[in-house]
């Protein structure tokens, strides 16, 4: 095997890698605390009381999003254009102002979700009896504000190490937090836990975001109206963005309810959380370090070209195996995470992980919309996309049951996907690169092949077809890796065996 001479682009390679490592092993961490906070809660709780964590979860999500004015996107946005001036005062400036709304929005609301705790509860439950939880969640948004805030300041600055710090933190402390409260308070502890986790995290992102702009002048109110301005306007798109996203996912999570009850919700919650959990932490790394790469080239398109179609095959070659295992060991996961009694959702979690292929390759080329903002595509792909979500779950959940939630989310993905391509390639001329299409024509099928033979094959020669795709992907992504990296960044064993078999 001989390496790939590395191109200038190969520092970018070594960049994404480089954050995507940081986020990844920080979410290994996460994953090892998720099986035992999830097992724990499976137990304690059964799915009955996952689905009503799940819903209470979405009700926070809506608000916070609402109240939240898209400030967590629109704030890493402004940081990181004070960041690229290099100048102190404007990042103090901006560091200050966006601390200062952070609260407000927080303290309005919270003040909006406790005052409309007794409609959601009818809306979603169809009765009062969750009002009393449902208010508590206004201090969840509170938190969860405030620290999208504080995230956004470190995120703009580009502190990945940071970021990563603070998944463990949240990890972990969310862990030692919530299962004693389930343990000694079962159900009526739900609400409190995420109360909890909230508070947790804006307490990890405050610890390592107090320094920024610390020393900051005072501000007048003209300044503060400067900074204010900007993050409301492009914070609109992103808080319209994000009212549509959790909208759908409240909307579906709704839909599965009345179709087969919160047990139904439950299964719902489990292959969610199971289905994005080795993806996310691509996704999050990507919106992390990427985008604000991104936002710094989006006028000129050869560069902005470049930079997604090398995201977007990092991203592909590292989930793709991780995506064919979970599809052959769902049931293994949905017993190692859950509980056996979860099994119902091994179906709804492998359509899926379809569906988050499919994702993984879209992903990138939506933050070029972001970057060049183009708000009014990026709105209305949105409205699309959860018309789309919802109009398919509304179907399919009534005709396949629980399964059709995840085959809705995989169609919207074939749907989403293509839209997005026509879309960039219009923008800046975008097409994908020979190398992405190789892997997206390895991938994809490979998917297709692993999931079909388990509805059309016994278990074992299922198993046995999905092990050898994951094997047969793994050393091709590791393959391609080790040739998309500078020499000097693989470890010394690895550079002996290159040398030894080149």
């Amino acid at each position: 095997m001989t390496l790939r001479m590395i191109p200038a682009s190969g520092q970018t390679y070594t960049q994404i890698l480089k954050s995507t490592m940081l986020m990844g092993g920080s979410s290994l961490v996460n994953v090892a605390l998720s099986v035992i906070r999830n097992k724990a809660l499976a137990v304690l709780l059964g799915p009955e009381g996952v689905g009503l964590m799940g819903l209470y979860q979405s009700i926070v999500d809506i608000t916070q999003t609402a109240a939240g004015l898209g400030l967590g996107g629109s704030g890493v946005r402004q940081v990181a254009e004070a960041a690229g001036t290099g100048d102190e005062a404007r990042i103090a400036q901006s560091a200050k102002a966006l601390r200062r709304i952070s609260i407000i929005l927080g303290l309005l609301g919270a003040l909006l979700l406790a005052a409309l705790a007794f409609p959601v509860s009818d809306f979603t439950f169809g009765d009062y009896q969750h009002a009393g939880g449902i208010a508590l969640l206004s201090l969840a948004v509170f938190f969860r504000i405030v620290s999208s805030g504080q995230t956004a300041l470190i995120q703009g600055l580009r502190g990945i190490a940071n970021l990563a710090r603070i998944n463990v933190l949240v990890g972990f402390f969310s862990t030692v937090s919530t299962v004693p409260l389930i343990y000694l308070f079962g159900t009526q502890a739900i609400a409190p836990s995420v109360v909890a986790i909230a508070a947790v995290t804006t307490l990890s992102t405050w610890w390592y975001s107090r320094r920024i702009g610390a020393h900051s002048p005072r501000m007048s109110a003209r300044q503060f109206g400067q900074e204010w301005s900007p993050l409301l306007r492009f914070g609109a798109v992103f808080m319209a963005s994000g009212l549509l996203t959790f909208g759908a996912a409240y909307a579906i999570r709704i839909i599965v309810l009345k179709d087969g009850g919160v047990m139904a919700a439950g299964l719902y919650q489990a292959a969610w959380g199971l289905g994005g959990l080795y993806a996310g932490f691509i996704l999050q790394a990507m919106g992390t370090d990427f985008y604000p790469r991104l936002t710094t080239t989006a006028d000129n398109h050869a560069e902005c070209n470049r930079l997604v179609n090398e995201q977007m095959e990092i991203s592909i070659l590292l989930a793709g195996p991780g995506l064919l295992a979970t599809l052959t060991l769902a049931p293994l996961m949905m017993s190692l995470f859950y509980s056996s009694e979860f099994h119902g959702a091994v179906d709804l979690l492998r359509w899926i992980c379809l569906g988050m292929m499919l994702r993984i390759i879209a992903w990138p080329m939506g933050f070029i919309i972001l970057a060049k903002r183009a708000q009014a595509i990026f709105f209305w792909t949105e409205v699309a996309a959860t018309l789309v979500h919802v109009g398919l779950a509304w179907h399919f959940v009534s005709k396949f049951g629980t399964p059709g939630a995840g085959m809705a989310f995989f169609g919207l993905y074939v749907w989403h996907s293509i839209l997005i391509y026509v879309i960039v390639r219009r923008l800046t001329g975008f097409r994908g690169s020979a190398a992405n299409r190789r892997h997206v024509l390895l991938f994809l099928p490979a998917s297709v092949l692993v999931f079909s033979a388990f509805w059309v094959l016994p278990l074992w020669p299922a198993i046995g077809i999905g092990a050898l795709a994951v094997a047969l992907t793994g050393i091709y992504s590791l393959r391609m890796l080790i040739q998309l990296l500078p020499p000097e960044m693989m470890p010394a064993v690895i550079r002996g065996w290159i040398a030894k078999f080149a």
